[in-house]
């Protein structure tokens, strides 16, 4: 399935939500789906790097909220219009994951991970102290009251993060089946073997933190206009950091529809959670699944569906 199909099915996505929420009469179909769409870019740009190539990165809320107040920072200098606002936020964060690469990527397994969790610290450490962007009081957003085709600013979010989405898994699906998908594979696999195979690792690694930083940005970037108040406690926020982990892990970190299973589910159960419950279960929801998964399916749902058909056909 190419991007065009992809781009198909979220329009179809969309058109059903859209209907759901004249249907129902609540702005929160919109709100809850723009969630979880944006949970398919933050687990697909996570997978990337983690699932791909096998570096996991723990510093995802620091990319997703640099995308943020990359949006802030423009909305108060140049009022540029959110659809300019997220590629360049894009670009802040890709540039970022870049210099990261270059600093941390000799590094391997835990000190990989304990480095990326300090840059979050220290980007949040940044963010509080810079009064520009509101510093730890946060910055309002006044977003504009109508947009052309929409009958809500909540939809025209939503539409633009569904789309963000189908383009963050056309991008998974078109890195796994590429030469530089196969190249973080093998560094997967056995990162000394492939560079005795000629693989240029570093390179590969550079363009995984470039492109994973990236799409972890652009997911960032709607949000001051998603919920008009942006502060470093929500921008930074740990749920975003845990998912994007959680929900790759979830549905399987060895094919590009993983992430998206389970970042479909698990963000499905939270929305559901957070009307029904409290949003103060989601975490708990997180943990549960993790290791009933880590337990019973190591390989995640994806794995358990290939461990059926592998079963089917030698029997």
């Amino acid at each position: 399935m190419g991007p065009l199909p992809f781009l198909g099915a979220a329009l179809a996505s969309a058109a059903a939500v859209f209907a759901a929420g004249v249907a129902i009469g609540n702005e929160y179909v919109y709100f809850a789906s723009y969630t979880v769409a944006q949970y398919i870019v933050l687990a697909t740009a996570w997978n990337i790097l983690g699932g791909y190539t096998g570096y996991v990165n723990f510093g995802a809320a620091g990319f997703f909220a640099i995308g943020a107040y990359t949006s802030v920072v423009l909305h108060k200098t140049m009022s540029l219009p959110l659809l300019l606002m997220i590629p360049i936020g894009g670009l802040v964060t890709g540039l970022i994951g870049l210099m990261m690469g270059y600093l941390t990527l000799r590094l391997r397994g835990v000190f990989f991970a304990i480095a990326t969790l300090a840059l979050a610290i220290v980007l949040h450490t940044l963010i509080i102290n810079w009064s520009f962007v509101g510093g730890a009081r946060g910055a309002y957003i006044i977003r504009p009251r109508e947009v052309m085709l929409f009958a809500s600013y909540s939809q025209y979010l939503f539409a633009i993060m569904l789309l963000l989405a189908a383009l963050a898994v056309a991008t998974a699906r078109w890195v796994e089946r590429s030469r530089l998908g196969r190249g973080l594979a093998a560094i997967r696999d056995d990162e000394t073997a492939a560079e005795c195979s000629g693989v240029p690792t570093l390179k590969l690694k550079l363009v995984a933190t470039t492109l994973s930083g990236f799409l972890m940005g652009i997911a960032g970037a709607p949000f001051p206009y998603y919920v008009s108040y942006v502060d470093p406690a929500g921008a930074f926020n740990l749920a975003y950091g845990v998912n994007s982990i959680a929900m790759p892990l979830i549905g399987g970190m060895s094919s590009w529809i993983g992430p998206l299973i389970g970042a479909l589910l698990l963000g499905t159960l939270q929305q559901v959670a957070t009307v029904t419950i409290s949003s103060s279960v989601n975490l708990l929801l997180v943990g549960v699944l993790l290791v009933a998964f880590v337990t019973l399916a190591p390989n995640g749902i994806v794995g358990l569906f290939e461990k059926a058909r592998k079963k089917k056909s030698d029997g």
